[in-house]
């Protein structure tokens, strides 16, 4: 399996978002090689979502999984905490009001 550098699947990422008409930008620029991806979906009602890679034991597969949802300033506050553990992770924030991110379509897994 080929592995992309983050800085490459995040702009890969924004370009499949951009076509789609769904803004998102790039909160923190991380590690440009090997860091770690948040993906924060704000749907611009108060509410968000943050979503986080995970791997999956069971299936060896790498997937998105819920790191932290609710009221948008909670969903900050865990992101800021996190940044906090890891200073190479970037945090990227999709807007969006119908709730599409793309993350379950093939190939941004």
């Amino acid at each position: 399996m080929i592995r992309l550098t983050s800085d490459l699947w995040v702009a890969a990422y924004r370009a499949r978002l951009r076509v789609e008409g769904i803004p998102a930008f790039v909160v923190k620029r991380g590690d440009a090689t090997a860091g770690a991806v948040l993906i924060k979906l704000n749907t611009l009602d108060g509410r968000a979502v943050c979503f986080q890679r995970s791997f999956d034991l069971m299936s060896c597969e790498r997937k998105w999984v819920v790191l932290t949802e609710g009221a948008e300033r909670d969903v900050d506050q865990s992101v800021a905490k996190q940044r906090v553990f890891d200073p190479d992770l970037w945090v990227l924030e999709v807007e969006d009001r119908e709730g599409r991110h793309l993350l379950d379509q093939p190939g941004l897994e």
